[in-house]
């Protein structure tokens, strides 16, 4: 990951910042403090909230300022993404031992079902480029977006003798540079390249071959030809490790008379006569496409052939570039900030709370009441009996 703008982290601050400014505003609520008789009843008529309840919102809020913080220096990412001025050169093994029938009907039949399934899936605007190989190596189709040319040329594909793999490798790289101005031809001396990795071109050579170099330049030579340009070599090793009869159809076979010497049984089958010639050099297939970055794979038959020409544009297709994602850290920054104050909200909400009890300020106490008269014994609205005792003097 990079940033566009590095100096910008300085917003961090704002993180620290909050801190401080949280401690400073905790110490003066202290001094401010009224102290009371009874910190139990103060506690018991105010809601309760557990210690995480009053944090969790903070933390959420701090966490979202730094991530916007961080957001703001505009941060680029390495990531996968397609490029459709990406060609992808196939080169095709042709050589006799495709006519070998331990992949049915034969390699070479097997070979132009798995490419038409390759080229027909492919998305619209990708730029396909046909290399065929035997003794020579030639380009067939110029890179280009138009299937039905690609289609026409698979299907009229004729063997011949020999295995070229380093000049189809050297084809290619020619291929590339007539129209990707990077990537300079062979003719043309560059550095060697110090091993695999770092950028590459998005440009993308396949071979699929079946045997083993015979003649021309070593493919490991003209792997670093490719290497020192940029440019991924992905190997296919097709073909089991059983003999079986070499027979190719009239339309497979090339007007070369030499071709019927080559052990192949003449045009109509026969047995090939050097074996070893018909199984594909995984050792210099994988040491090739380490050397540019690329892979190797192994495909003994129709089906394999298909499902590995099938998952390569999910490898070739793909170059990683620096995408700008300040927008994700836009959006989690919010989100954070949003929660933090969300939850503050919702658990700081209002809830019924007892009236406080008014508590009159200590003074002088106020003078007694004056006593109330004493009640009389008598009943109200009742008069005293008249005194009769001076009558009775008299």
């Amino acid at each position: 990951m990079s940033l566009t703008w590095p100096w910008a982290l300085a917003a961090l601050l704002a993180f620290p910042l909050l801190l401080a400014y949280r401690w400073w505003l905790r110490r003066r609520r202290r001094r401010e403090t009224v102290r009371v008789s009874s910190v139990t009843l103060i506690r018991a008529a105010l809601p309760g909230r557990s210690l995480w309840r009053r944090r969790i919102p903070l933390w959420l809020f701090a966490a979202g300022l730094v991530v916007l913080a961080a957001g703001a220096a505009r941060p680029q990412a390495s990531v996968p993404v397609p490029n459709n001025n990406a060609a992808i050169l196939l080169a095709i093994d042709v050589s006799a031992s495709m006519c070998s029938t331990d992949v049915k009907p034969n390699r070479l039949s097997a070979a132009q079902q798995a490419a038409r399934e390759f080229v027909e899936d492919l998305d619209d605007g990708t730029r396909i480029g046909l290399v065929t190989f035997s003794a020579i190596a030639g380009l067939l189709v110029e890179p280009t977006d138009d299937k039905d040319t690609l289609l026409a040329a698979i299907d009229d594909l004729k063997t011949s003798r020999g295995t070229a793999i380093g000049q189809a490798i050297l084809t290619s790289v020619d291929a590339i540079a007539e129209f990707n101005p990077d990537v300079p031809p062979t003719g043309v001396e560059v550095p060697p390249a110090t091993g695999a990795g770092g950028e590459y071109e998005p440009d993308t050579i396949v071979v699929l071959t079946d045997g083993r170099n015979t003649q021309g330049v070593d493919p490991v030579t003209a792997a670093g030809e490719a290497a020192a340009r940029k440019l991924r070599v992905y190997t296919i090793g097709f073909g089991s490790t059983e003999p079986a009869p070499s027979v190719c159809t009239r339309e497979q076979i090339s007007g070369d008379a030499a071709f019927r010497g080559d052990g192949s049984g003449g045009p109509f089958g026969g047995f090939g006569g050097r074996g070893r010639y018909m199984q594909a050099d995984e050792g210099t297939l994988t040491e090739v496409a380490d050397l540019t970055g690329g892979e190797f794979f192994k495909a003994e038959d129709t089906d394999a052939l298909t499902e590995v020409l099938l998952d390569l544009p999910d490898s070739i297709s793909l170059q990683r570039e620096n995408v700008e994602i300040t927008a994700w850290f836009a959006l989690v920054g919010a989100l954070f900030v949003l929660a933090g104050l969300g939850l503050a909200q919702w658990w700081q909400r209002s809830v019924a709370v007892p009236a406080p009890v008014a508590v009159p300020a200590p003074g002088p106490a106020p003078p007694p009441a004056p006593a109330a008269p004493a009640a009389s014994a008598d009943p109200p609205g009742r008069a005293d009996p008249p005194d009769y005792s001076v009558w009775k003097r008299g």
